[in-house]
């Protein structure tokens, strides 16, 4: 498993699929919520590329762009058709080139762990893929969800033909599939549903198709004593850090452990964000390198609204994951839907993660961690504090660098 600032950290392949999580860098847009399809979604990204970049955005998660069953485009079928609902292959086209011109990267949906079939096979389902590219039949579809294939290697996505990858051809395919992704201008990948399929084909899949960066959803509950949240996180915390050591340490992974702990944090409850050994709670406190630390996405927020982070504590969210090691992703609604002051807050904080190179690893001291007050100092130039609670740095060589409802960050010139 990998431990806080541990010697695990820096031992991933030296090859272009492990420059991204070397360099720490990364801060992530997902550029798409649940009703983006009705929007004419290629388009409109297009007009706002300019400001991802100057925002300081390196890489931008677009939503599945293979045609699909359903709109949103989780339901996939013809993986091989870039017309969408969300925009035609030409207009996707143009998207991509767009987004390298303006040295940003755009990173795949990668939806492979289901795949809805064209006509009735086995079992009279629809687990045949008659007529399309990647004309599997039965045998691609795992025996627990109606195919003649393997037993699942993960989790069932239930009511639809779930793909076995434990069968070469599939996986060969998908690789294949993956590298003409690459080629049509995809640099980094997002893994769907990586709960239902084993990690070591993730793994498999990097090396075959060397995205830049990978990220998986690995969203499993939190520990819950009924209603209320369990302070100890470590053994959700592990699960994912076990995904991500399966992957053979080439895939970061959301950090949903994080996301939980922070959104009841914030409702004055911030002694959570500091564990029994002194560190971060989440995934990012083991392993930051690794951890895709976000408040929200198409499923937790936006019109699904699964799990959402609570929105009258929004900045303190930024200011903690904006500040923090890690990789923060910031969500598209927020920036663009929830008017100018959080976009500008936001992208501050983006500014303020920049100048003072803070990166997935920077160190972190955490001060305060009290019902009503969180501060720590990230790496040597950054403090912060969340909370009603009142607290600032010692020492006159520490300026105001922002602030803003229950947030400030100060920084050494």
């Amino acid at each position: 498993m990998g431990v806080w600032n541990n010697g695990l950290e820096d031992n991933v392949q030296q090859t272009d699929v492990g420059a991204v999580i070397q360099n720490g860098r990364e801060i992530l847009l997902q550029s798409f919520n649940w009703e983006s399809h009705k929007h004419d979604w290629w388009r409109n990204l297009e007009r706002k590329v300019p400001d991802i970049a100057k925002s300081g955005f390196t890489s931008v998660w677009l939503p599945p762009a293979t045609h699909s069953f359903s709109p949103e485009g989780y339901l996939p079928q013809n993986l091989y058709s870039l017309s969408s609902a969300y925009g035609s292959e030409q207009q996707l086209k143009m998207l991509l080139k767009l987004m390298k011109q303006h040295n940003v990267r755009a990173m795949a949906d990668i939806v492979i762990n289901h795949r809805i079939g064209t006509t009735r096979g086995h079992g009279g389902m629809y687990n045949r893929y008659d007529g399309i590219p990647l004309a599997w039949d039965e045998r691609a579809v795992t025996s627990c969800t109606g195919g003649r294939g393997n037993i699942s290697t993960g989790d069932n996505f239930n009511g639809v033909p779930n793909i076995d990858h434990s069968q070469q051809f599939v996986r060969n395919d998908l690789i294949q599939w993956m590298q003409w992704l690459r080629r049509s201008g995809f640099q980094d990948f997002r893994f769907d549903f990586a709960r239902g399929y084993s990690a070591k084909y993730v793994k498999e899949y990097i090396e075959g198709a060397k995205p830049l960066f990978s990220i998986g959803e690995y969203w499993d509950s939190c520990n819950y004593n009924g209603h209320f949240l369990e302070y100890n996180q470590d053994s959700h915390r592990q699960r994912i850090i076990n995904w991500i050591d399966g992957t053979g340490q080439l895939s970061a992974a959301f950090d949903f452990t994080t996301k939980g702990i922070l959104q009841e944090a914030v409702k004055g409850q911030y002694w959570r964000l500091r564990d029994p050994k002194g560190n971060p709670p989440g995934v990012m406190g083991w392993w930051p390198s690794r951890a895709v630390t976000f408040l929200d996405n198409h499923d937790t927020g936006s019109t699904q609204a699964h799990w959402p982070f609570p929105s009258n504590h929004l900045m303190e969210g930024y200011a903690y994951i904006l500040t923090h090691p890690g990789i923060p992703s910031v969500f598209y609604d927020h920036f663009y839907d929830w008017g100018n002051s959080i976009h500008d807050q936001i992208a501050k904080l983006i500014d303020i993660r920049k100048n003072r190179d803070i990166s997935s690893r920077s160190t972190v001291s955490i001060l305060e961690a009290q019902p009503n007050l969180y501060s720590a100092v990230i790496g040597d130039r950054v403090a912060m504090k969340i909370g009603e609670g009142s607290w600032c740095p010692s020492g006159r060589e520490w300026t105001l660098a922002t602030c803003g409802h229950r947030y400030a960050v100060w920084q050494k010139s």
